[in-house]
């Protein structure tokens, strides 16, 4: 082998080292031959520098054969794509439900491909993910903590009120969690495809999970949130629904007519991109029945009856397959779930109450659970999945207060419990008790001498401090005569 280049085949792979002219004198660049990028159809090459020294010849020979046995074993990455290259890819083969799908598209293009897009996937490790979520986590608009003017639009303009100096806003924990699994869900496929070697994600450390905290409005405010959305009844009916059922927005908005055999909230409605109207299956992809209490029972049919009186000045005849809740005079298109959240928002702070819909979806709950319904029964109304595990996690607060007050019912139902004296929890008053016996009997007269405490220690196998203080609680409670330098003798017996 010649001291300067060398060049060796191996199969189908080429592998070459030769003196770097770009690096320091004499240090060695190790190629080799790895493949054809999968994205841009060119030869890929490993590579790596080995510094000079004198075992620079020795040093390059381990790498290359390091990058041979990746390449024979299929673990070096296949590209130098970007990670813009693998979001793009990720979301065109990815099953993602349609919500699903635009929520990591908003999030992608607003917090991450802004930082980390144009960054190659081999240089992406566990350092920089959690550098990422810190950045976030002091700010949303990753400002880096410097001072700017955040301007209404861009490029030259007459400043307003609007154009005012920055202010930084934290993006929540749970959302900075929920851009690493989409991160991490994107790399694994990246894994499997051989992009990367390692997904980085999976080494990386997200914010811990938030811990549950529902907020359900008070019933004194859930009362004051009733009579206030009655004015509208057709509104006030939807927000009845919400409270005795849980239902979710979208499984409001997508309710129609056929559906209430007083049954199934099965389809759920969301907004496509752009804007559109759409249904789906329900978030956990199940069918259940609701039963419905008379009074809600009451209220659809009075809603029902608005809805024909309606079609019928509109010479319209009913089809099973309108909305039940509708802004149109015939029901014929539902509400957009964004529509349901803004107009109770817009009720709740007319109210001064700090609310919003889904908080109804609560409220239905802990009331369930606060008159003790179980918790299988409870999750099965609000349509969680793993049989009530999801109802225990978020409800546990109130789960223990149900079960407290189950604690006290039972209590209140036992037997009385028979007492029984308590004995001398210390020696000390074991002693002083069993003196007192013998005062109290008369085996210890006025003016008897007591017995030393020497005397006392070694008789109960107690230390002479322990009987010291036996004497001195029954001197305390006037049985004994205590003088110093004098033996103590008993006062006589009285009730203390």
């Amino acid at each position: 082998m010649e001291p300067s280049t060398y060049r060796r085949l191996c199969g189908r792979h080429e592998a070459t080292a030769q003196r770097d002219h770009r690096a320091p004198q004499r240090s060695l660049r190790v190629r080799i031959y790895a493949g054809v990028d999968p994205l841009t159809g060119k030869r890929h090459y490993l590579t790596e520098t080995v510094p000079a020294g004198r075992n620079t010849e020795r040093e390059a020979e381990k790498v290359r054969t390091r990058f041979l046995n990746e390449v024979d074993e299929k673990r070096n990455p296949r590209t130098r794509a970007m990670l813009n290259q693998l979001l793009n890819k990720w979301l065109d083969v990815a099953d993602i439900e349609p919500t699903t799908r635009m929520g990591y598209v908003n999030k992608l293009n607003k917090h991450v491909r802004p930082v980390l897009g144009k960054l190659a996937l081999t240089r992406l490790d566990a350092e920089t993910l959690e550098s990422f979520y810190a950045s976030l986590r002091r700010c949303r608009d990753w400002c880096g903590g410097k001072a700017y003017v955040k301007h209404r639009v861009e490029g030259e303009h007459a400043c307003t009120a609007k154009c005012r100096p920055h202010v930084c806003k934290p993006l929540s924990a749970s959302s900075v969690r929920q851009i690493h699994w989409i991160l991490s869900g994107a790399l694994s496929r990246a894994v499997r495809w051989r992009w990367i070697a390692v997904n980085p994600a999976g080494q990386a450390d997200p914010p811990a999970p938030p811990h549950p905290d529902p907020q359900p409005p008070h019933p004194t405010d859930a009362a004051r949130i009733i009579t206030e959305s009655w004015r509208d009844p057709d509104w006030g009916a939807l927000v009845w629904l919400a409270m005795t059922t849980g239902a979710r927005r979208g499984e409001l908005a997508a309710l129609r007519w056929h559906h209430l055999d007083l049954a199934a909230l099965r389809r759920s409605a969301y907004l496509d991109a752009d804007g559109t109207l759409q249904e789906m299956d329900t978030k956990t992809h199940q069918q259940r029945r609701v039963a419905l209490d008379p009074e809600t029972v009451a209220v659809l049919t009075e809603l029902h009856a608005r809805y024909v009186d309606r079609l019928a000045q509109l010479d319209a005849t009913a089809d099973p397959a309108d909305y039940v809740f509708s802004p149109e005079p015939d029901n014929s298109r539902g509400y957009r779930p964004d529509t349901i959240t803004q107009r109770y928002g817009r009720l709740a702070k007319r109210l001064g109450i700090d609310s919003h819909i889904h908080a109804l979806r609560h409220y239905s709950a802990t009331e369930l659970i606060n008159a003790g319904v179980d918790v299988r029964t409870v999750a099965g109304r609000l349509g969680h999945g793993g049989g009530g595990t999801t109802t225990l996690r978020v409800y546990a607060a109130w789960l223990s207060e149900s079960d407290q007050r189950a604690a006290v019912t039972l209590a209140a139902r036992m037997p009385t419990r028979p007492t029984s004296p308590t004995p001398p929890s210390s020696p000390y008053r074991v002693i002083a008790e069993e003196l007192r016996e013998q005062i109290r009997t008369g085996s210890l007269k006025p003016g008897d001498p007591l017995p030393t405490v020497t005397e006392l220690a070694a008789a109960y196998g107690a230390s002479v401090g322990t009987a010291h203080r036996a004497v001195a609680l029954l001197a305390a409670a006037g049985l004994v005569n205590v003088a110093r330098g004098r033996r103590a003798t008993v006062a006589g017996w009285h009730h203390e």
